[in-house]
């Protein structure tokens, strides 16, 4: 049985954006994905690109996932968006609860991912696979790890399918996210979300604001290549590849990759597992 891969995009802001998004969207189909997400910002900061590119998607013939987020957003508004999405075709949302953009001031009429995936089932029953968020290294936020596993313990009664994780690179934090899972009673799928290594700064960067967490010895490696960009892309592969590996080994339910609108280094990735997929 072949293996379930997923692409994340971001809603591109300009006509060239747009255009490398559908170069990008054409090259990653040749992995057959089993659909592809599209995020949603802060407050909803981007909903009229998501629903553009969710729109485009859906009519070039591939099944699209939209980020949908609650915090800062109406009851009203968001059952427009659920029955919209619902009436174009979209069978999966990926629910969150987002964060509020700077200076926003109103959290909305929801609190957290769990009462939006209620909301979504209460508007649209089961016209959706419902995704949500998990993280393996917790929520950066979270009061306890045992509190974060909670949260995805709720959000799953109230009605997810299954989970996509923020990225990671200990395989071992992974693991122990979905026995810690189990043993709560959540036995949904729980998909290993995979980010490609492009750049050790932008790396850095989204590390820090999302709390993903860095092991010191990869931090290290790119700290030591400077601005020797094949060498990071090199290292990079090498590193993600591995942990594909690991964790098809050990028969994950699927990978999601976070594609940051390109499809080079993924597809480099795919090839040097293309054996495993099948």
């Amino acid at each position: 049985m072949k293996l379930p891969i997923s692409f994340e995009f971001f809603p591109p802001k300009t006509p060239e954006g747009e255009t490398k998004l559908r170069s990008v969207s054409q090259d990653l189909s040749a992995w057959h994905p089993a659909f592809f997400s599209v995020t949603f910002g802060a407050g909803g900061s981007t909903q009229e690109g998501s629903l553009r590119t969710v729109e485009w998607l859906l009519q070039s013939g591939f099944d699209a996932a939209p980020h949908l987020s609650c915090v800062g957003a109406s009851e009203d508004r968001l059952r427009e968006q659920i029955r919209h999405y619902q009436a174009i075709g979209v069978k999966r949302i990926v629910a969150l609860r987002g964060d509020l953009p700077s200076g926003y001031g109103q959290m909305g009429s929801f609190r957290y991912a769990s009462d939006l995936v209620s909301f979504i089932r209460q508007t649209a029953g089961d016209a959706f696979h419902i995704e949500v968020a998990c993280y393996p290294e917790t929520h950066p936020q979270a009061k306890s790890p045992q509190a974060d596993i909670d949260a995805l313990a709720i959000k799953v009664k109230a009605g997810a399918n299954s989970a996509i994780t923020q990225y990671f690179y200990n395989s071992d934090a992974y693991f122990r996210l979905v026995d810690d899972a189990y043993a709560k009673g959540v036995e949904v799928p729980i998909v290993p979300g995979i980010m490609p290594i492009l750049s050790a700064t932008q790396l850095m960067r989204f590390s820090d604001a999302c709390g993903a967490e860095i092991p010191r010895w990869i931090r290290l490696r790119l700290q030591s290549f400077g601005d020797d960009t094949a060498s990071i892309k090199a290292f990079g592969h090498d590193v993600v590849t591995d942990l594909c590996e690991q964790l098809i080994t050990a028969g994950v339910p699927g990978l999601h990759f976070y594609t940051m609108n390109q499809s080079q280094a993924v597809g480099n990735i795919l090839k040097a597992l293309s054996a495993r997929l099948t």
